[in-house]
């Protein structure tokens, strides 16, 4: 578990006790729902804690995404989209407080209704909900979203829709979800669903959208323009129907937003330098300390703003598809693992200035204990013994080497592993029993500079055990083809966790999820032990067992050697223009975007 100082550890011990407590049951109409306990927030509550309620309106800011898009409608799996569209032009029944481990408060919905066993929720759309285009938002609009969503949409939103017994309308603005699962979180999920207007799409097909089939939506922002593949600017809607609900006091505060397209991050910094881009996020450590000295920055007009967070580290590496043989083999993954010098490429690449990501929840109260599994966490486990590995209980550890480039003595561990999984090495090569050569593709999107430094090192240590390896640079669209597709043995990884993992758990490693075309378990991971973890997770009624479940998750997951582990992003790391402010309270989740841009604002 990577050390967290006292003060962190005592705000997280109390964030979970807030959640956990025993509070009253949504009987009736609440105004808000945790998943465990009362919400923190009172009915009459002003802004979001952490929110500037006065911010001034106004004012265009530019960002900038590498690679290009080919569709401007995030929910269906056909096409590219511009990742900012579904935070930024949809609204939600509700929204989610992120001061809180996991709490929402009404949005589109006034009120919400559950019973004490959450096996239904019952949610009453307000009067004044309007989409953009000035029509009210109806008990209609909210069924059909759920059931195309559901059936026709991204894979993101299927685990959610198989759980659904029934969607009815119970009054003229009331809409009832019942369940066929006993899972606590649904009732919080069904919360969090965009909702779009089924009129726009009577005849057509929303999963056979085209570019300018761009979906109505109910946010703060409309899309204005765009020119395929290269901009999309979204303006603030003058006329947006929750610009003065307490959730939205002090967001939402830019009157325009343009995002730009660059062929590569380094073509995008350039952009940043020279003024064409407002802000960037920086998530390497060396560069933020040397390569920010341009000459607008060194005359004050840019700002380096550090932002820290309380989240657990999630996981950024390089999985490993283990749908494929041998990478089905746990010895090769080990063995790509061990021939991953990380304290020479950290050196490398960030001078050392930052720690690596040691397992899925390190840096957080949910993270893997060291050593020998004990007390709940042996209990859950216990049942699967011969299925997970032995360290999973036992503990494991990521490898370490002495920072030198031979990485000596992981080498030899290394081709240990591949003659033990049947490799021998004739000729310089590996080659199995059949004289097949051992090869390995590596998936990576053009204009990815810093995966590739990586690979390019990485690449040679793998080379020296006998594995032929090729380095694939695709385009944005054929990139995200072929990760739908789950065609690569590897490609670089991202999953962000947060302090209530639920069940976006069985999208990123359920067995249902990996055969599903286009979902999140990317590394192909089928383990009886991970569906028992995250159904207990999902079904805990206490602090306890809840953080139980999750700790023995992270150690099958981390002992199962899917991901081979780069860097932890312990703070955020922004370089924005003078101009761009942001409220002095930070909330327990730091930066994310629904954070940067939503709560800053332009200040003359």
């Amino acid at each position: 578990m990577v050390p967290i100082c006292f003060s962190l550890k005592r705000t997280l011990s109390t964030a979970f006790a807030v959640v956990f407590m025993a509070g009253a049951v949504l009987s009736d109409q609440a105004h808000g729902i945790a998943m465990y306990g009362d919400p923190k927030l009172p009915p009459d509550f002003e802004s979001l804690p952490y929110a500037y309620a006065n911010a001034p309106k106004g004012g265009r800011i530019v960002t900038g995404n590498t690679g290009g898009f080919d569709s401007l409608n995030p929910f269906i799996r056909k096409g590219t989209v511009p990742w900012q569209l579904r935070f930024f032009t949809y609204d939600s029944l509700m929204g989610r407080n992120r001061d809180e481990p996991f709490a929402l408060y009404g949005l589109i919905a006034e009120s919400i209704k559950t019973p004490p066993n959450r096996a239904w929720v019952e949610f009453k759309i307000r009067k004044e909900a309007r989409f953009s285009d000035g029509n009210p938002i109806t008990v209609e609009d909210v069924i059909w979203s759920y059931e195309t969503l559901g059936t026709s949409g991204h894979p993101r939103y299927l685990g959610f829709w198989k759980k659904v017994d029934t969607i009815k309308a119970t009054g003229p603005r009331s809409v009832r979800i019942t369940f066929n699962t006993e899972d606590r979180e649904l009732a919080l999920i069904a919360g969090m669903r965009p909702i779009l207007q089924k009129a726009q799409w009577v005849g057509k097909d929303i999963a056979e959208a085209t570019l300018e089939d761009i979906p109505i939506g109910s946010g703060a922002y409309v899309i204005s323009d765009f020119e395929a593949g290269r901009y999309v600017t979204l303006s603030r809607d003058p006329n947006y129907w929750a610009a003065d609900l307490p959730f939205r006091k002090g967001t939402n505060n830019f009157d325009e937003i343009q995002i730009d397209f660059y062929g590569d991050g380094d073509v995008l910094f350039e952009a940043f330098k020279a003024g064409e881009i407002s802000y960037v996020r920086e998530f390497n450590a060396e560069s933020w300390a040397s390569q920010y000295n341009f000459p607008s920055a060194q005359a004050g007009d840019i700002v380096k703003s550090e932002i820290p967070h309380q989240k657990p580290s999630g996981m950024t590496g390089f999985v490993i598809n283990a749908r494929r043989a041998p990478f089905n083999d746990i010895r090769v993954r080990d063995a790509l693992i061990h021939a991953f010098n990380f304290e020479f490429i950290n050196d490398t690449m960030t001078g050392g200035r930052q720690a690596r990501i040691s397992s899925y929840f390190s840096g957080s109260v949910l993270s893997m204990e060291s050593g020998v599994a004990n007390g709940k966490v042996a209990e859950l486990l216990s049942p699967f013994t011969n299925e997970i590995p032995a360290d999973a209980i036992s503990g494991y550890e990521l490898p370490k080497s002495n920072g030198s480039l031979r990485n000596r003595k992981n080498f030899q561990i290394a081709a240990k592993l591949l003659d033990e999984a049947g490799f021998v090495v004739v000729d310089g090569k590996r080659h199995d029993a059949n004289g097949n050569p051992l090869t390995l593709e590596i998936l990576l999107r053009q204009g990815d500079s810093q995966s590739k430094a990586i690979i390019d090192i990485y690449k040679k240590s793998v080379e020296r055990l006998g594995i032929s390896v090729t380095v694939s640079l695709t385009d944005n669209a054929q990139f995200t083809q072929r990760v739908n597709d789950f065609d690569f043995d590897m490609v670089n990884y991202r999953r962000s966790l947060s302090l209530s993992p639920g069940n976006e758990q069985n999208l990123y490693w359920g067995s249902e999820s990996a055969d599903q075309t286009g979902s999140r378990n990317l590394m192909g991971v089928k383990s009886a032990a991970i569906d028992s973890l995250i159904n207990t997770m999902l079904t805990s009624n206490s602090q306890d067992d809840f953080i139980a479940a999750t700790r023995a998750l992270d150690r099958v997951l981390t002992s199962g050697r899917h991901v081979i582990p780069i860097w932890n992003y312990a703070v955020g790391r922004i370089a924005h223009r003078k101009e761009l402010q942001f409220p002095d309270t930070l909330s327990i989740y730091g930066d994310g975007a629904d954070w940067m841009p939503a709560l800053w604002w332009w200040d003359k």
